[in-house]
């Protein structure tokens, strides 16, 4: 047996959280760590001690090994758990853990090492007799090598980074001639991801479905599965959707898939949680993925099917002892579903968010679970992953759990930063997810034209919504009016506001008439709503529409107002009374960033002509890599950046002259 009695958690976010509350419950005490930006963070606040580890950003604080081990060590932590993500898969930390008589909560570090590596698991996989997908594995890694094992290998072909994993380092191409650029981008990604640019290259199975098992070991050589997760809708490569079970798995193709991820996790004397990942082709023919060496973001699902705390689990094994159950006494029950809410805006190619999360409400009802790391007031910064929070559910079948989740994603309120909120609800309601026939491609052939995706004009009934709100705001602050519902008789004078949403202005009209209950008119260019207000309350609008009693939450920070609307997130200023300024119908060619970030390269030179749409500039925020393009044709006139530099929301980049010299 191992006796360990601190924990420290080698994390942060909703991962932290979670982790701490199942130690506590078990009886440990726990440490924290955390960065400067995340000071005031939830894991921070509930363990019993927090330790400074550095600079927000990653490689100066939760990627620097030695400085978790001095935190450790000064706060007599004897045991580390790395919750996913970071370190979780670093069989060098690991190591250093044991050099330091500090109980790595995870598998050895030669399982980690082996099984971190795309390249070297999959040999070890096919030495073992786990199905393959045919390709490169090899390893030569010079660009010559690859493109000629690319052209044996035939198209669509899938490049990975051979560490990590999260999409991170993967292009598919159908292209020969683009094999060179996919490469490249895939090593610059998967170097700045993992600080490894080992690529594999494999054959791309089409309209797959991910599908993977959860597998459990202890050091006694007893080793169990805990059924299996339905992760085929995914973005990028990164899951959006994960369900358990499968609607696609039977009782046949469970147990195969079972005793072959059982047989991987005992080819490298696995112990610990870990996953298998497979890709399950039509006619149920899988091929292993990869395996994580760690608990997976998706465990909650497989928690709640199973009746069993998965962390609780990965404590006791640690500490020595076997596993509870055997295979015979695992027993799978109802229904989970989790969607991931990240702080992007989908509506702009799920370009990551940051800003101030001003209101966060959580729906609260049986079969609802929400992990988050979030606190009211919290910072969402550039520096870490955009995922905030996990949204599952359970039900006593796939229908009911499904419904669940609609509601419990609708009515979760995150105002102040954007988010993919409508995005989920909509995947959840689509026909061929409720049907349980979605595979990989699912987003690419179903779900590409959806309104989440797109920007759409704000709705009159979210107009009128915030001219109120604004119109309340306003008269709160003149002395003409103590309250905004104030008894008068008649219909008042209207009132005159221009709003702004998304870039897009809003001239509106305002007419109130207060001689029955309180109501709204407001009227556009082209269409009209006549609201009737119930109460305006401090963060919560109720009002009646067509006789229909709604309401909606709200939120003012200073003279930008936060609704939950259609489009989840919604910001609205007044600029009734700023001054005049043409808009612009096309690009300015002032090239800003989009958000805070690092700049990986810039791709251009002064004097250089570009064309709309060009790709001028990288930039790494929130850990994913996005391209910056030119907005207009012309000729680079200044470059205001570097590679490696940090920049802020809306810095000025790049300058371009335009060719027609009209600016």
């Amino acid at each position: 047996m191992t006796n360990f009695s601190k924990i420290l958690i080698a994390n942060r976010g909703e991962i932290a959280v979670r982790v701490i509350s199942t130690a506590k419950a078990m009886g440990y005490r726990t440490v924290a760590v955390y960065s400067e930006a995340d000071a005031t963070a939830l894991h921070v606040q509930m363990a019993d001690q927090a330790v400074l580890i550095g600079a927000p950003a990653v490689n100066e604080s939760y990627l620097v090994a030695e400085k978790l081990i001095d935190a450790a060590e000064r706060t007599g932590a004897d045991a580390i758990h790395p919750g996913y993500g970071f370190l979780s898969e670093n069989a060098n930390f690991a190591q250093l853990c044991a050099q330091h008589n500090i109980t790595f909560i995870g598998p050895s570090a030669e399982a980690i090492e082996l099984m971190g590596s795309k390249r070297l698991s999959k040999i070890a996989m096919l030495e073992a007799g786990v199905p393959c997908i045919p390709g490169y594995q090899g390893a030569e890694q010079s660009d010559q090598c690859l493109l000629r094992e690319a052209d044996k290998i035939g198209f669509p072909l899938m490049i990975k980074a051979s560490a990590g994993g999260g999409g991170r380092g993967m292009r598919l191409v159908f292209d020969p001639n683009e094999v060179a650029a996919a490469l490249k981008s895939a090593r610059s990604e998967a170097l700045s991801a993992f600080a490894n640019g080992e690529l594999i290259l494999e054959r791309a199975v089409m309209q797959p479905r991910h599908i993977e098992i959860q597998i459990f070991a202890d050091n006694a050589g007893n080793t169990v599965y805990l059924g299996e997760r339905d992760c085929s809708i995914q973005r990028r490569h990164q899951k959006v959707v994960e369900e358990a079970p499968s609607p696609f798995v039977d009782e046949n193709l469970r147990q195969k898939m079972g005793t072959a991820a059982v047989n991987a996790a005992k080819a490298c004397n696995y112990a610990g949680a870990g996953t298998v990942e497979f890709l399950v082709d039509s006619d149920g023919q899988f091929y292993f993925l990869e395996m994580n060496t760690r608990l997976q973001v998706e465990h909650p699902v497989t928690e709640l099917i199973t009746g069993l705390d998965l962390v609780a689990w990965q404590l006791k094994v640690a500490a020595g002892e076997q596993l509870p159950l055997t295979q015979q006494q695992v027993k799978l029950n109802g229904h989970a579903m989790e969607v991931r809410l990240y702080a992007e805006d989908p509506s702009n190619n799920f370009m990551p968010q940051t800003g101030e999360a001003l209101t966060w409400q959580l729906p609260e009802q049986d079969g609802v679970r929400i992990d988050h790391g979030i606190c009211q007031g919290q910072t969402i910064s550039p520096h870490y992953d955009p995922m905030l929070a996990k949204i599952i559910t359970f039900g006593e079948n796939r229908q009911e759990a499904r419904r669940k989740l609609i509601c419990t994603v609708e009515d979760t309120v995150l105002l102040g930063v954007n988010n993919n909120k409508r995005f989920l609800s909509n995947i959840l309601k689509h026909e061929v997810f409720a049907q349980g026939q979605a595979t990989t491609a699912f987003i690419e052939q179903h779900f590409a034209d959806d309104c989440s995706l797109h920007a759409g004009q704000t709705s009159i009934k979210t107009q009128a919504i915030a001219a109120i709100l604004m119109h309340e705001q306003a008269s709160k602050k003149t002395a003409a009016s103590d309250e905004l519902l104030s008894l008068q008789n008649g219909i008042a004078i209207p009132w005159h506001y221009v709003l702004t949403n998304d870039s897009e202005e809003y001239a509106l009209k305002l007419e109130i008439d207060n001689s029955t209950a309180p109501s709204f008119t407001v009227s556009s260019a082209t269409e009209s709503i006549t609201l009737e207000i119930v109460e305006i309350g401090k963060t919560r609008l109720k009002y009646l529409h067509n006789n229909i009693l709604e309401s909606i939450p709200f939120v003012f920070n200073q003279q930008a107002l936060f609704i939950d609307a259609e489009f989840g997130n919604s910001c609205f200023e007044n600029i009734t009374h700023a001054p005049v300024s043409a808009k612009e119908k096309t690009g300015s060619g002032k090239i800003q960033a989009p958000m805070d970030g690092a700049i990986v390269e810039v791709m251009t030179r002064t004097g250089q002509q570009v064309s709309k749409g060009e790709s001028i500039v990288v930039l790494e925020a929130m850990k994913m890599e996005h391209t910056i393009k030119a907005d207009i044709d012309g000729v680079i006139e200044s470059i205001h950046t570097s590679a490696g530099e940090q920049v802020k929301n809306k810095q000025l980049l790049v300058t371009i002259a335009n060719n027609n010299n009209d600016q």
